[in-house]
C-alpha cells in the first residue's frame, strides 16, 4: 500500500512529537461516498500520523450514522476532523477543525496544531491574548487553503491558535479543492483567505496576527452596531 509519510519525514515528525506533553485526541468523520477519494484518503495520512505518538489518539466516526457525535463537535461536511486536548476521560474541544485533507504544506500545520494543542500554549502575543481574554462575541473562522499554497499554513496555525486561546473562537482549515463550491460561495480567488462570520468580514493572505484581530474588531463593531439598529427599530 502507497503511503503518505515516508521514512523520513516520518523520523522528522517523530522528532517533533518528542515535544507532546499532554494527550491529544482526533476526531475524525468521514462518509460513505462512493468515488470520493478524499475521505479515505484524509482517514489513511491521519492514521499514519496517529500511528507516530503513543500521545495523539483517534476516533472515528461517520458523519451521516454519527448525528449525535457531529451535532457535538459541529462537524458538517466530511473529511473533517477535530484537534482536541484530552484529560483523562475528558476531551476539550477547542474549536480547531479540519475540512479536507491537509496534505502538502497542510501538512505543517497538522503537525504545529498537534505540538500546539499538546502544549497547551497558544504562543500568541500579549496583546493577543488580552483582546482574546476580553472577548464575549462568538467568532468563526475558516481559512480557505490549497495543498501547494507555501503561506497558507501561517493563516490556518494563526487562526487555531486564536481558538485555543477563546473559547468564543471557532477556526477551520478548508481545502478549496475538496469544497469547491463554499469557496465560491466566500468568492475565494487567492489564498489563505481567511472568511469571518460567514461573510461578514475577510482577509486575503498570510497576515500578521494583529491584522487578523483588527479584522475580527471590525465585524464584531459592525455585529453590535447592526444590533442596536435593529433594537432601535422595535
Amino acid at each position: 500500500m502507497t503511503t503518505f509519510i515516508n521514512d523520513e519525514i516520518a523520523r522528522q515528525v517523530k522528532e517533533v512529537f518528542d515535544q507532546l506533553t499532554n494527550p491529544v485526541e482526533l476526531l475524525y468523520f468521514g462518509q460513505q461516498t462512493e468515488g470520493d477519494e478524499y475521505c479515505a484518503e484524509t482517514l489513511q495520512l491521519l492514521e499514519e500520523v496517529v500511528a507516530l505518538s503513543n500521545m495523539i489518539n483517534m476516533s472515528i466516526y461517520d458523519l451521516d450514522q454519527n448525528t449525535e457525535q457531529a451535532h457535538q463537535y459541529k462537524v458538517d461536511k466530511a473529511p473533517g476532523f477535530v484537534i482536541a486536548g484530552k484529560d483523562g476521560d475528558h476531551i476539550i474541544d477547542y474549536g480547531i477543525r479540519y475540512y479536507g485533507i491537509p496534505s502538502g504544506h497542510e501538512f505543517t500545520s497538522l503537525i504545529n496544531d498537534l505540538v500546539m494543542v499538546s502544549s497547551r500554549n497558544s504562543a500568541l502575543s500579549e496583546p493577543t491574548r488580552q483582546f482574546l481574554k476580553n472577548l464575549t462575541q462568538p467568532v468563526h473562522l475558516q481559512v480557505f487553503v490549497t495543498p501547494t499554497c507555501q503561506y497558507c499554513p501561517r493563516a490556518v496555525v494563526l487562526a487555531h491558535q486564536m481558538a485555543l486561546e477563546s473559547p468564543y473562537i471557532e477556526a477551520e482549515m478548508v481545502d478549496t479543492p475538496a469544497f469547491f463550491d463554499l469557496a465560491n460561495q466566500y468568492d475565494v480567488s487567492g489564498v489563505p483567505h481567511t472568511v469571518i462570520n460567514h461573510g461578514a468580514g475577510r482577509l486575503v493572505g498570510a497576515a500578521p496576527e494583529e491584522d487578523l484581530v483588527k479584522e475580527i474588531q471590525k465585524v464584531l463593531q459592525e455585529q453590535v452596531e447592526v444590533s442596536k439598529d435593529e433594537n432601535r427599530s422595535i
